[in-house]
């Protein structure tokens, strides 16, 4: 593209040159020429004049006393009637240019100049016209090259911008040209590329959100579909495919909730729903996790609470709190419900050594992690209950303490059962 340009260009500067200088070369030589002959009229007339006021005041008029009055390289030859012709100056050879006046005493005076004159000076015009040429180009030459630079420089970053979004690499550039039409390139790549990192950032995300959400009941599953095939007990079998058809339900509205929250983190089905039979199942299944490591998890609190959200979302939070409890907690686990103003709150706490002070309000960033783990559930869960209107804190950092505040339909009416602990 720069050799085009500078090609361009260059054809342009010299079909100009070529146009306007042999134009100007034919005008200046006419102007030589007609001024030399000027010169040569002029100077006849001038000698007639001389000669005819010496002649009218009878003096002598001699090669010696004209010879001042004629110009270097002219030849001037004055003819009186009745004497000798006067020549004054060296006879020109070859090509001459000549004018010849006649006075009133009836003598001529010839005034010849060689062509050689006007010839050195339309060379010396013509070899300005030629410099001037000459530095016309090379002006030419730079500023088609510089120009060249200035537009192939910017498209051949935009094409390595281009190349950049297309390997992966959506880091816009925010560089700018100059040139109107190169930086409203620049400005649709640079667009392009943000919304490119976002979508990447969003998949990204979302795979890693499905990898953490759906490792545990996978393995919940797993184990269970091993207990079906290692039982011959016909009853057995039912209850455990019952209980695996019914995670693999969770497993389905696990996905379906992360693919809406991706979608729109504020997109939600909220419905009164029942909170006991969310923590129950929950219960039933961690409680194996927890014993296989010799550990227990309890519930206790306000019962027949209805609070407003979506159960799944909800099981996907409280999953969340007690498999952090789980990997770095220690002790009884313990989720109480209870009720603060229009909100029912949950809260999950464990006999572990709590949050480090260094992490504090940040345990909810993604990639905070007190252990070597993750540090995306307590993020997801808390998306996820933002989602459903609620809110995700630690209410405490030693033991730890973290609250899930949902809000809840009108209380319904106290039994002599509202107080009495769930079934462990």
């Amino acid at each position: 593209m720069r050799r085009r340009l500078i090609q361009s260009t260059l054809a342009v500067v010299l079909v100009v040159i070529a146009v306007f200088g042999v134009s100007l070369v034919i005008v200046e030589s006419r102007t030589i020429s007609n001024s030399a002959q000027e010169r040569v009229d002029s100077e006849a007339v001038r000698l007639v004049g001389i000669v005819d006021s010496r002649l009218l005041g009878s003096e002598d008029v001699t090669a010696e006393i004209l010879r001042d009055q004629v110009t270097q390289d002219r030849y001037a030859v004055i003819r009186i009637p009745g004497r000798e012709p006067i020549a004054v100056g060296s006879k020109p050879g070859g090509d001459v240019i000549h004018a010849e006046e006649r006075g009133e005493g009836g003598e001529t005076v010839r005034v010849e100049e060689p062509r050689s004159t006007i010839t050195r000076e339309v060379g010396r015009t013509l070899l300005i016209i030629g410099l001037v040429a000459l530095l016309a180009v090379v002006a030419a030459v730079l500023l088609a090259i510089r120009q060249a630079n200035k537009l192939a420089s910017p498209l051949t970053d935009l094409a390595e911008t281009a190349e950049r979004l297309g390997s992966g690499d959506p880091r816009p550039r925010h560089k700018r040209y100059g040139v109107p039409e190169l930086d409203r390139v620049a400005d649709v790549l640079d667009s392009s590329a943000e919304r490119i990192a976002r979508m990447l950032t969003a998949e990204r995300r979302l795979a890693a959100d499905a990898s953490h959400q759906l490792r545990t009941p996978l393995t919940a599953l797993s184990m269970r579909l091993e207990e079906i095939t290692l039982t011959d007990d016909p009853d057995t079998v039912k209850e455990e495919a019952t209980i695996a058809l019914t995670q693999v339900e969770r497993l389905t509205d696990v996905v379906q909730r992360l693919l809406t929250n991706a979608r729109d983190p504020r997109t939600g089905s909220a419905v009164s729903f029942d909170l006991d039979e969310v923590i129950q199942q929950q219960l039933a299944e961690w409680r194996p996790a927890y014993r296989s490591v010799g550990r227990a998890i309890v519930s206790s609190g306000k019962r027949h609470l209805r609070p407003v959200g979506t159960p799944g979302a909800v099981a996907q939070v409280l999953a969340a709190l007690i498999e952090n409890s789980l990997m770095h907690g220690g002790g009884t686990v313990a989720l109480r419900t209870r009720v603060t103003g229009n909100q029912a709150v949950i809260e999950v706490t464990d006999e572990g050594p709590g949050v480090p002070a260094d992490l504090g309000a940040r345990i909810f960033e993604r990639t905070i992690s007190g252990r070597n783990s993750t540090g995306i559930g307590l993020a997801v869960a808390r998306d996820l209950a933002e989602a459903d209107g609620g809110r995700l804190e630690m209410l405490q950092a030693q033991p730890p303490v973290f609250g899930l505040f949902l809000s809840r339909t009108a209380p319904q009416k106290r039994t002599s059962h509202d107080e009495e602990p769930m079934v462990r």
